[in-house]
């Protein structure tokens, strides 16, 4: 397996995207994380606690004064928590009823960031019997015509729940079938992808068919051995800042980590 453990020579801003399923539950390795890799900027998605109930003091302590929060009980929420000044820019609502799914903040240098928990559309892939799954593609398409009119440097990062090309996949035959790989969540994505040439950094840096995966399924007894990964966390950035991008890693060591989420933290080093 291809693991990327901390790396004391990166000297750059480093920005991480974490799934933490639930960020009071998993404290313990977000500090561990934190003190471990010592990243600039952590985007957290589906922290499942109200903004007052936020645990700001253990981030406090470690150096991330900066905070910005959208947070929602017992489900979604997504959290942008930094070492360096943050102004909040924008919560969009591209799930169309008000859940707190994404935070965006503007960062000293200019560059917009942008945290997304896009929804996991449900189990069954059809619009009809299953409205989750078309909640899910019109989140993307709302997503799609946001990027269409973007006009500022920007970073997206997040998890998106799909994992878009075969290499994302531990089965691409088998998993054809099943949501988040399915054709037409991935030509959503690439429509998404294609409106402002987003360029993906994860595969930028590890080109396919490179192994990536940043999700393994709690259903495993050992998700290690079975290693049914798939990718479906991303960071992606518009072409200018993507020309700043030095490095990615994607640190599946965290899966095994004492109550783990199932989701892993990526990151991207920028020469700012």
């Amino acid at each position: 397996m291809t693991r990327t453990p901390a790396d004391p020579t990166w000297r750059g801003v480093k920005i991480v995207s974490w799934n933490i399923n639930s960020v009071r539950f998993r404290i313990d390795i977000v500090e561990r994380f934190l003190r471990e890799v010592a990243p600039d900027i952590l985007c957290l998605q589906e922290t499942k606690v109200i903004d007052g109930d936020f645990p700001l003091s253990a981030f406090h302590a470690l150096g991330y004064e900066h905070v910005v929060l959208h947070g929602q009980r017992m489900h979604h929420g997504v959290a942008i928590l930094s070492r360096v000044p943050i102004v909040e820019d924008d919560r969009l609502d591209w799930q169309a009823n008000r859940e707190a799914r994404h935070v965006g903040v503007r960062l000293p240098n200019g560059v917009r960031l942008e945290n997304v928990y896009v929804p996991a559309g449900g189990d069954v892939p059809d619009r009809e019997a299953n409205p989750k799954f078309g909640q899910k593609l019109d989140f993307v398409e709302r997503m799609t015509r946001w990027s269409e009119r973007l006009d500022c440097p920007t970073i997206l990062v997040g998890d998106f729940n799909i994992a878009p090309l075969e290499a994302d996949v531990w089965s691409h035959k088998q998993l054809l079938g099943v949501v988040s790989h399915t054709p037409i969540e991935v030509e959503a994505l690439n429509r998404l992808q294609a409106s402002n040439s987003w360029v993906d950094l994860g595969r930028h840096f590890h080109p396919a068919p490179e192994r990536l995966f940043t999700w393994w399924s709690y259903r495993a007894k050992d998700w290690a051995a079975s290693d049914r990964g798939r990718r479906l966390d991303h960071m992606w950035a518009t072409a200018h800042v993507a020309a700043q991008a030095q490095r990615h890693a994607v640190f599946e060591d965290c899966r095994s980590w004492l109550k783990p989420s199932d989701h892993v933290p990526i990151m991207t080093e920028f020469a700012w």
